[in-house]
């Protein structure tokens, strides 16, 4: 199997529970993702306009997602920050947010313009006080880091009594990239909701609820701390066979015969002129994202 790039990349699956990951892995995770990830992924060490209006309606969409927990001010961690859109906006609603990113150009760049209470690492190795989080959020990281039942164990800890933590990945299940798109070098694991559930359990969490993008791409799971990590048996019958039939049955003739991805490139392609319309207008990201967030009523 080839990744996203057309790199080789070997992808297994448990045929007990469905999780499946790169063997071996592809990188050493530490230097790829504080060195060579952005610079990989969106040639530059700092965002550029288009990357921040990107980032910065993704993160009124997560905003959309958690809102029902802002109901009153909260004390927030949000683990990988990137470029700070999302930290920023949470920050500008009046919350208490810290935040931790490895890369070093991404969080220098969000710490110097958006003036965030922000660590330079990775979570595992943060200084952060047991129980001190009403809100935890780690969207679209998990997948790239190399133990992620030990990332949700570390982020438990740090909940508070009744506390929420909002975990976003991939949907190992999705159809709506091409076939080569299905794996990336960069997602070292991949899940469905049932493996997401059973590593949180594993980690001593239990799921709350969780939601599906429209186009089924995203996964965003709701846990809460469990009294103890759970000694349940870890086998997810039929759930190795299910995404196996899902990822062979999704080929390019069955891709290109829908309309998804065809509506998919009309609406990259009116994102991208609104992009470079708004950031030829303004210059600085600050601005550009209050612009971005007032459009929406959100400041």
């Amino acid at each position: 199997m080839r990744s996203r790039s057309g790199a080789p990349l070997r992808t297994v699956i448990c045929d007990q529970c469905g999780l499946v990951w790169s063997d071996p892995f592809p990188h050493d995770p530490r230097k790829f993702y504080e060195e060579e990830y952005r610079l990989d992924y969106k040639k530059t060490y700092a965002p550029k306009a288009k990357h921040i209006l990107r980032a910065g309606r993704v993160a009124i969409e997560r905003h959309d997602k958690i809102k029902h927990l802002l109901q009153s001010r909260k004390t927030m961690l949000d683990v990988g920050t990137g470029g700070g859109e999302f930290a920023y906006l949470m920050k500008a609603l009046g919350h208490d947010i810290q935040g931790i990113e490895p890369n070093k150009g991404y969080a220098e760049y969000s710490k110097a313009q958006y003036q965030l209470n922000l660590q330079i690492g990775f979570v595992q190795d943060g200084d952060f006080a047991e129980a001190s989080f009403d809100l935890i959020t780690i969207w679209h990281v998990l997948e790239h880091t190399e133990d992620p039942c030990s990332v949700l164990g570390i982020l438990r800890k740090l909940l508070k009594p009744d506390a929420t933590l909002v975990v976003e990945v991939p949907n190992v299940e999705a159809v709506c990239q091409s076939p080569a798109s299905s794996f990336h070098e960069a997602h070292l694991f991949n899940f469905n909701v049932q493996t997401l559930q059973k590593m949180g359990e594993k980690a001593g969490l239990h799921a709350v609820g969780h939601l599906l993008s429209t186009d089924g791409g995203n996964l965003t799971m709701f846990f809460q701390a469990a009294e103890a990590p759970s000694a349940a048996n870890w086998t997810v019958a039929g759930n190795a066979e299910r995404i196996g039939n899902i990822v062979k049955g999704h080929t390019n003739l069955r891709h290109y015969m829908r309309a998804a991805p065809y509506l998919r490139f009309v609406k990259k392609l009116q994102r991208a002129i609104a992009e470079r319309n708004l950031s030829q207008q303004v210059a600085d990201s600050k601005v550009l994202l209050d612009q971005l967030y007032r459009e929406h009523r959100l400041l």
